[in-house]
């Protein structure tokens, strides 16, 4: 889908105190995934039981997917040419290597060898990303600065992120595809052997 493709009159919203929806700009309707992803990591931290770990890798891996597309089809190359191309090419890379790591979440299960292990560098991957995007003269900062129409990116990213969202719930999360890394086959070595 391209950058300049136009909502369908859905947009970006959040709910104030009274109830009423207000629209939601871009840079805002990012750093709530931001942060609806860091609080999925907290919990998955404090879980103890396989299915709950289960389900919150799931749901993680399903809000990383769907906020990585909505960036790389729309959000950056909004930007192009308005942020720094160092900046902008770090984090397809950044986004390839959660993809990566996605990859493995999906295929395996809680009570694997290393899962842990490997939410736990996914969201250091992510907290790193994160503070690439957000910091003082980061992305967000840059675009902003540059003049980039965040109301209406917001509501494109919303409108893309519900169709991702209604997709991915019926047809489950495809298998995460890069764009700056060719998918070096790797071969898998012997198991790890820890000394007792």
């Amino acid at each position: 889908m391209a950058a300049t493709k136009k909502s369908n009159g859905a947009s970006s919203r959040s709910t104030n105190g009274n109830g009423k929806s207000k629209a939601m700009d871009a840079i805002t309707l990012l750093k709530a995934d931001h942060r609806k992803v860091e609080d999925l990591f907290e919990t998955y931290e404090k879980s103890k039981s396989s299915s709950a770990k289960a389900k919150l890798a799931q749901q993680i891996c399903l809000e990383l997917t769907i906020h990585a597309t909505i960036e790389e089809e729309i959000f950056y190359p909004a930007v192009k040419g308005q942020v720094e191309d160092d900046m902008l090419d770090e984090a397809y890379v950044e986004h390839d290597g959660a993809k990566m790591m996605i990859g493995e979440l999906l295929a395996g299960e809680p009570d694997d060898d290393f899962f842990d292990a490997k939410v736990k560098v996914l969201s250091e991957e992510i907290k790193h990303h994160v503070k690439e995007e957000e910091q003082r003269d980061g992305i967000f900062a840059q675009a902003k600065k540059a003049g980039v129409d965040m109301m209406e990116l917001g509501q494109q990213l919303a409108a893309r992120k519900k169709e991702l969202m209604t997709e991915y719930k019926a047809s489950g999360i495809p298998t995460p595809q890069t764009r700056s890394m060719r998918g070096i086959q790797l071969e898998v070595g012997q198991p790890v052997e820890f000394a007792a």
